[in-house]
């Protein structure tokens, strides 16, 4: 498999990893959109949210969990941050592995509501 998020979850790329557990390894992203943009992935391979199974749904709860904890430890809990999915190449996914970004550490523009 050529999935540099596979690769980097097995260790054969490397990354500024900040956290890792059984089901998620959360990295820094090498091209930041703000002061803080960490990637948070599944280890296991799965292309996006549409292709999520039903019985690993509780993933995503759990990666949602992880970004709430990485809030925390790195500062942006108080003053806010955004947590994004993107999936398929028109709704923004450039690499076609789950990922969640979690953004702050400034003025973030535009808003979905």
């Amino acid at each position: 498999m050529d999935c540099i998020f596979c690769r980097i979850a097995a260790g054969e790329i490397p990354a500024d990893v900040i956290y890792t557990d059984e089901e998620v390894i959360a990295f820094r992203d090498i091209n930041p959109q703000a002061p803080v943009h960490v990637l948070i992935i599944p280890g296991e391979h799965i292309a996006s949210l549409a292709e999520l199974p039903e019985e690993k749904s509780v993933l995503v709860g759990h990666m949602v969990d992880v970004a709430n904890r990485l809030a925390r430890s790195e500062g942006i809990s108080e003053s806010g941050y955004r947590v994004v999915m993107n999936c398929g190449r028109q709704g923004g996914q450039d690499v076609l592995h789950l990922h969640m970004h979690l953004v702050g550490g400034r003025q973030l523009a535009g808003s979905f509501g």
